[in-house]
């Protein structure tokens, strides 16, 4: 049984996350754990020393909120017929969540609502921080559900692109009957429109996604994918790599995970190779 955890701001409830969340482990038969975590985790995702992350002592004025958060999660857990626990600890910050990451097969979190809320531009320093460091893959989610019906897999060549795409394939297998379609984008100066390693990619996505479709263009590869995307009538999956990389090369260049959660409205299956 897999294991899927679904991040929740304190006391509000993402419906959208839970929705997908709940999705997902009902189809892939996993176990879904809600973890609850204090707004001060999400406005200060830099983790605190140990005296000041306890909750002070006294009376707990977020208490009753928490409770019905609680309440209303097991009840649309028990509704949906999933199995599932609960994470609930107020001292819960960013690095206790990548510690659990070590044993999940799949974090789910709403980037739009946590940006929204805090005011921050998308991604959210909560989310930046999260990726660079997590060790399972993450699905950002938008902030409204809708049911997928298409996914697309961006391939570049790169091993970080193609762990993507397995993992996506280990954790989705009964995923089969969705379009899938697997997107490429090459440099304006290459002469040909085979894919990267074209043989073996092929033999590779035949094996796990036999109906599968292939689009390759030229040219930019970040105002091709979102343009290309942006287009789109579907409520499609993009699964995607390539997010680690050092402080130096993001502070001079976005990846193409923070494009997209900031220039899309879909989910995003992010998984970077250790």
């Amino acid at each position: 049984m897999k294991k899927i955890i679904a991040v929740f701001d304190g006391y509000r409830i993402s419906k959208s996350t839970l929705a997908y969340a709940e999705e997902f482990a009902y189809t892939t038969d996993a176990h879904l754990v809600g973890v609850f975590m204090d707004e001060a985790a999400f406005r200060n995702p830099k983790p605190a020393r140990a005296a000041e992350a306890k909750p002070k002592a006294g009376v707990d004025p977020d208490k009753g909120k928490n409770e019905m958060a609680f309440k209303k999660f097991e009840e649309s857990c028990n509704k949906a017929k999933i199995q599932f626990s609960v994470r609930r600890d107020k001292a819960l910050n960013l690095l206790d969540l990548k510690h659990e990451s070590m044993f999940a097969d799949l974090l789910i979190i709403s980037e739009q609502e946590i940006a929204a809320r805090y005011k921050q531009k998308s991604p959210s320093r909560f989310i930046k921080e999260l990726l660079t460091d997590v060790q399972c893959p993450v699905m950002i989610v938008p902030s409204v559900y809708k049911p997928i019906d298409k996914v697309t897999l961006l391939y570049d060549g790169a091993p970080s692109s193609l762990y993507a795409i397995k993992m996506f394939s280990y954790l989705f297998d009964d995923y089969n009957e969705i379009p899938v379609e697997v997107f490429v984008v090459k440099d304006r100066t290459d002469w040909n429109l085979r894919l990267p390693d074209n043989t073996l990619m092929r033999e590779f996505i035949k094996r796990h996604f036999p109906k599968a479709s292939y689009k390759v263009v030229k040219g930019d590869a970040e105002e091709q994918i979102t343009g290309y995307l942006r287009n789109h009538q579907e409520n499609e999956m993009v699964v995607l790599g390539a997010y680690r990389r050092s402080e130096l090369s993001r502070w001079f260049k976005s990846s193409m995970a923070d494009v997209l959660m900031s220039e899309l409205d879909t989910p995003l299956f992010i998984a970077h190779n250790k």
